[in-house]
């Protein structure tokens, strides 16, 4: 049977159809959930599940007429239905007294810091902050920033840089999710701006080498890329 028809017959109801194409695809769930483990404590079957309900989300809505593979589209289905979930406060609570000692605990971080030059031990935030060390642990557990392949990971001269962008071959499964998020994002983009972004960050060239190539002034490039580098970020956000 054609993956067509599959899919024609799983939207129309058949659950036969559905469970095929559901497991000739499960793969791109494992490398989507696999980059969210072991953030904010989240459980590995909660995060495949979710991913899983993504990909039945996909399966339920693509369009066979669209003229791209299945993968281009579900796999933002599935990032998406998981960042929702991640962002979810009536799914991942953290108490108030957590809140407030995270709080706290990052209050004394910094004043530590800017004293000693280096971080606190646990015993010494638990000294200064007369919190016990498995409520501090708890606390920054708890509070940790959620990472997404969208996380900015250093700036450059003010100029902010995806984690997308710098992510590793991991094989050839992962550098089709990676594709396919990239392509994704980019796709909001003219193509004097993706120009730029593909001259900065994929040929690692200067602003005064970009202004050079797309016959701009070099301030005219730091705006842009300002701009489209915070487009970018509300894109992924959405």
């Amino acid at each position: 049977m054609e993956e067509k028809e599959l899919f024609i017959r799983a939207q129309r109801g058949d659950k036969e159809a559905k469970e095929l194409l559901f497991h000739k695809n499960i793969g791109l769930v494992h490398h989507v959930t696999k980059r969210y483990l072991n953030r904010a404590g989240i459980e590995t079957e909660d995060l495949f599940q979710i991913g899983s309900m993504g990909l039945i989300k996909a399966i339920e809505k693509f369009d066979v007429d669209y003229g791209v593979c299945f993968s281009t589209y579900a796999v933002p289905v599935i990032v998406g239905e998981i960042r929702r979930f991640l962002r979810d406060d009536s799914i991942i609570k953290i108490s108030r007294s957590i809140k407030e000692n995270g709080k706290q605990i990052s209050w004394i971080r910094e004043a530590f810091w800017q004293k000693m030059g280096r971080e606190p031990t646990i015993s010494e935030l638990a000294q200064d902050s007369g919190i016990a060390v498995e409520d501090i642990i708890t606390a920054l557990e708890a509070c940790r920033e959620v990472e997404s392949i969208y996380k900015t990971v250093y700036s450059d001269d003010g100029n902010e840089t995806l984690l997308v962008d710098m992510l590793g071959r991991e094989g050839e499964s992962d550098e089709i999710v990676n594709r396919v998020l990239l392509e994704k994002l980019l796709s909001v983009l003219d193509e004097r701006e993706k120009n730029l972004i593909w001259l900065r960050y994929f040929e690692n060239k200067t602003q005064m080498q970009v202004a050079g190539d797309l016959g701009m002034s070099q301030v005219q490039v730091s705006r842009m890329e300002k701009k489209v580098l915070l487009r970018l970020r509300q894109e992924a956000m959405a």
